[in-house]
């Protein structure tokens, strides 16, 4: 240990694959030069090292507790969350006006997996108070971001997102809570939320609560849903922390993995309602609390590949010191044995997580710079970013998810019988990464997002900008003698793709929209493919490029081109097989009877 993060790999993904520097050149990200982005992740690495990766056992071991009365929480969470806070990395990307940094997105994203990969539970707390006061400084009034934001972004108050029900699970159009208005324009809300993480604890002064709940008279379904901020605490006028809100703990939720994060049952209103305030207008409480899921979504995303790749310099590490074994060509057992890294299967093992690690990772930094593109952009560049990001937004949630934790599974597997045990933190991780299956939509609800709305919307633009930005990167890389057999595989696979893409739209009609979505997470995993196919082949570039600068073979590069050869042989060609399924609109799940179950 550590092994959390390598710092070579975070300034490749910064300045070379997607130009920090350039984006500093934005008038709003004027004052983030390359010095100033270094020492800020000097510190970042400083305090991941000391203050969050070692207590990340102990948590793991010793969960948060509910005794009655209160949640119980070892001190080092707060300890190590009051030094994110010093350092002001909750305030990195909000504005100045707030009292923020201003840093990108970009920036900020690579900072929030330093902190994911040393302890994902501790580092829970502050990726939701981030995504929360993100919400508000998009929707909420100036008073509401003047008394609950300024606090948000100085670490004083957290913040949450209260979504699920327990009789609804992600059908959030059957939500029951409801909220009644009161003569002073408050609400009060009564109702029940389920799987609230980090609602309930007494490391700040306050949490504020983005709960989504009905006005009476509403409409049914989504149509009818408004969100609301409910503090723990009511606030005082003069800003000073009031009586507790009628918010009740009715129980935690013990998960198999991040378990650090206090994961919350609530009552709303058991005595008489819980105080809150309707954000922005009633019955857009989905559309807003989207910016924040969305938002989440790249953040679960990055999570995943953050504990991939800790798990992957964590297996690389041992397969370095381990020896055992010799070389098949050496029967001598007197010959001292090797380091497990030279077997040839150790360094597949090796390679795939490489491969989907560092795929992943670059996929959610690619996706971040999209935002900051959005955020301050010229009216092209934001448009051309809104298009990318919604319809990468499912993928860049469900791919690190899914094959992150394939590449934690792999790191346990190089360890051997040492990987299936509590001695090394291999399977902690593994733990912890299968979470991301399901936080912030399943797997299954992205697959209907991304087939079923982001493919067709808008006539089809935000696929069409895709295939557009895909094959501009293939024609580029064509160039490149090293990558050209990758480009003609990647240019045929797109194009597979995009025709298996028309045929099912054209199938569609006469078969039925059922019929049509019946493989959406087969298509998921699909489309994620070749989009990560691209990004390997935009870091291979730009691993080139770098080699060339140095004038000089480079270990470093060496690797970047080997994960990129490796997904290319071993990953992509999975996509003729699921387009062959998607092709032929197969309904064997669709209609096989609940009885043959």
């Amino acid at each position: 240990m550590p092994n959390i993060l390598r710092r070579e790999d975070i300034a490749f993904w910064l300045y070379d694959f997607l130009d920090l520097e350039d984006l500093a050149r934005l008038p709003h990200f004027r004052d983030v030069e390359r010095d100033v982005a270094d020492a800020i992740l000097d510190s970042v690495e400083k305090i991941a090292e000391e203050k969050f990766q070692p207590h990340a056992t102990k948590l793991d071991a010793q969960e948060p507790e509910f005794d009655g009365e209160n949640v119980q929480i070892i001190p080092d969470v707060k300890e190590a969350i009051d030094s994110f806070c010093e350092a002001g990395l909750m305030g990195a990307g909000f504005d100045h006006e707030y009292g923020g940094l201003q840093l990108p997105y970009l920036l900020q994203t690579a900072i929030s997996a330093w902190f994911s990969a040393a302890n994902w539970g501790t580092s829970g707390y502050a990726g939701l108070t981030v995504a929360a006061g993100n919400l508000l400084a998009e929707h909420a009034s100036k008073e509401q971001k003047q008394r609950y934001l300024l606090p948000m972004v100085a670490g004083r108050y957290f913040g949450t997102m209260a979504l699920s029900e327990p009789h609804a699970g992600s059908s959030v159009g059957d939500i029951k809570t409801r909220a009644v208005l009161q003569e002073d324009g408050s609400y009060h809300l009564v109702g029940n939320k389920m799987w609230i993480s980090g609602a309930d604890h007494e490391m700040s002064e306050n949490i504020i609560n983005l709960v989504l709940a009905r006005i009476p008279g509403s409409p049914a379904g989504v149509k009818g849903i408004s969100l609301f901020i409910v503090p723990r605490y009511l606030i005082n006028e003069d800003g000073t922390r009031g009586r507790k809100n009628d918010i009740k703990l009715a129980g935690l939720n013990h998960k198999m993995g991040c378990r650090g994060t206090v994961n919350c049952v609530l009552n709303f209103g058991d005595d008489g309602g819980a105080v809150g305030w309707l954000v922005g207008e009633p019955n857009a409480g989905l559309r807003y609390m989207f910016s924040m899921m969305n938002e989440m979504r790249i953040g679960v995303g990055l999570s995943a590949a953050a504990l991939a790749s800790t798990g992957y310099l964590h297996a690389l590490d041992y397969a370095k010191d381990r020896t055992q074994g010799r070389k098949l060509t050496d029967r001598d057992p007197n010959t001292p044995m090797i380091p497990i890294v030279e077997h040839a299967d150790v360094k597949r093992m090796l390679l795939q997580q490489k491969a989907y690690a560092e795929g992943a990772m670059a996929l959610c930094l690619y996706a971040a710079r999209l935002t900051d593109e959005l955020r301050a952009g010229d009216d092209a560049t934001r448009q051309k970013a809104l298009l990318l990001l919604d319809i990468l937004t499912p993928i860049v949630k469900s791919w690190p998810s899914e094959f992150g934790l394939r590449a934690n599974e792999t790191a346990i597997q190089v360890l051997g019988g040492a990987g299936y045990t509590r001695d090394y933190p291999l399977e902690r991780f593994y733990r912890d990464n299968r979470l991301n299956h399901i936080h912030e939509g399943t797997k299954g609800i992205q697959g209907l997002d991304l087939l079923g709305r982001k493919v067709p919307m808008h006539d089809g633009a935000s696929f069409k900008q895709l295939m557009a930005e895909i094959e501009a990167g293939i024609v580029e890389a064509k160039a490149h003698p090293e990558l050209a057999a990758c480009a003609a595989q990647l240019m045929q696979t797109l194009t597979l793709a995009g025709r298996t893409t028309i045929s099912m739209a054209s199938k569609a009609e006469q078969l039925g929209q059922e019929t049509y979505l019946a493989n959406a997470t087969v298509y998921l995993d699909m489309l994620g493919h070749v989009v990560v196919g691209w990004i390997w082949l935009r870091q291979a570039m730009a691993a080139l490029k770098k080699q060339a600068d140095i004038g000089d073979e480079d270990a470093f590069c060496q690797g970047k081109l080997a994960a990129c050869q490796y997904f290319f042989r071993y990953d992509l060609p999975v996509v003729e097989t699921q387009c062959a399924l998607l092709e032929q609109m197969d309904t064997t799940c669709m209609k096989t009877p609940v009885a043959a179950f």
